[in-house]
């Protein structure tokens, strides 16, 4: 397996995914290209894949392969790349949300309390704000929202108020800077938990990582073919919230159509599990960044007597206007 990134949910994710070996699929989260490897050996020669991954390291695990395509930006966009890339939509989309190993084990980028390192986070790094620009501008209030929003953080007021007073000495510039304003707040038997749930909060807003999955899912299911799978691997309750809501309902709010009077779901997915996958002990053994994972899949739903994603007639002058930016 790729040193670059432990793929998770491998086998069953793409069984999932993978309906017809001529068709054309994306993954939405390139990373280390575990996933789209495994897609391409399921593709006849006739069959493509486009991937897409927001950080500039991915690029060099690019697979030579004709059948291939990777395009540097957000996933977020992925509606209007399969507007240029496909002829007729996807037959399949792929999405690990999770960050990939490279990403926490490179310590310069700052994704980890593991390492003494600057305080970056950003899967772009050409992005705008970094995690050390968030803890030293963010009011104690905004702080304390997406501790408890993002990470769901016992005690994220106190945590808030530790950083803002920690910052009113000396600007937080560095892991070491961080951990040390917040260790007062640490319970001795969760230390490593806790800054665990802080460091995902700030990289969730950092990487504005839920406002980008809000945009992907109904990008996505525009962008399937009827009948087209989505397959997506989530890592922790907001997003596997999220997604799930989606599928059921077509919004990620998860709030009712006022006329979907049978509960039906009136959105454009279908889920095609009754449950979500999750690894087994022996892959969690293998890869403990596994063990919090979830794979939801659901396929766009046939709409009989009316014509979906047709892309041969359709101009391109609805591309969102910020297709390329990479944040």
């Amino acid at each position: 397996m790729s040193e670059y990134h432990n793929p998770v949910l491998l086998q069953q994710s793409i069984d999932a995914l993978v309906t017809d070996p001529d068709g054309v699929y994306a993954d939405a989260t390139f990373g280390g290209g575990g996933h789209s490897r495994e897609i391409l050996s399921r593709l006849s020669p006739k069959g493509r894949l486009v991937a897409f991954d927001r950080d500039a390291d991915a690029l060099t695990q690019a697979p030579d392969d004709p059948r291939f395509t990777l395009i540097h930006n957000n996933f977020r966009f992925i509606y209007n790349y399969s507007l240029l890339e496909s002829d007729g939509g996807f037959d399949g989309i792929l999405a690990d949300l999770g960050v990939s190993s490279h990403q926490f084990d490179t310590a310069e980028r700052g994704f980890s309390f593991r390492y003494s390192a600057p305080l970056d986070m950003r899967m772009n790094v050409q992005g705008r704000a970094t995690a050390a620009d968030i803890v030293n501008s963010y009011t104690q209030e905004e702080l304390e929202k997406i501790l408890n929003l993002y990470g769901e953080v016992q005690g994220a007021g106190r945590i808030a108020g530790l950083i803002v007073s920690a910052r009113g000495k000396a600007p937080i510039l560095t892991t070491d800077d961080l951990d040390n304003a917040v260790a007062a707040a640490l319970p001795s038997f969760a230390q490593h938990k806790v800054l665990a749930k802080i460091y995902q909060a700030l990289r969730i807003e950092v990487n504005a990582e839920m406002r980008s999955l809000e945009k992907f899912l109904p990008g996505a299911a525009r962008a399937l073919r009827p009948g087209g799978r989505l397959a997506v691997i989530t890592y922790h309750s907001l997003e596997d919230r999220m997604v799930k809501n989606f599928i059921r309902c077509g919004r990620v709010d998860g709030a009712a159509d006022p006329g979907d009077i049978y509960g039906t779901g009136t959105g454009p997915l279908e889920s095609v599990l009754r449950k979500p996958v999750v690894p087994s002990e022996e892959e969690i053994a293998g890869n403990t960044r596994a063990r919090s994972a979830k794979l939801r899949v659901a396929k766009r739903k046939e709409i009989p007597g009316q014509a979906r994603n047709d892309y041969k007639n359709r101009s391109h002058s609805g591309l969102d206007p910020e297709s390329h930016d990479n944040k």
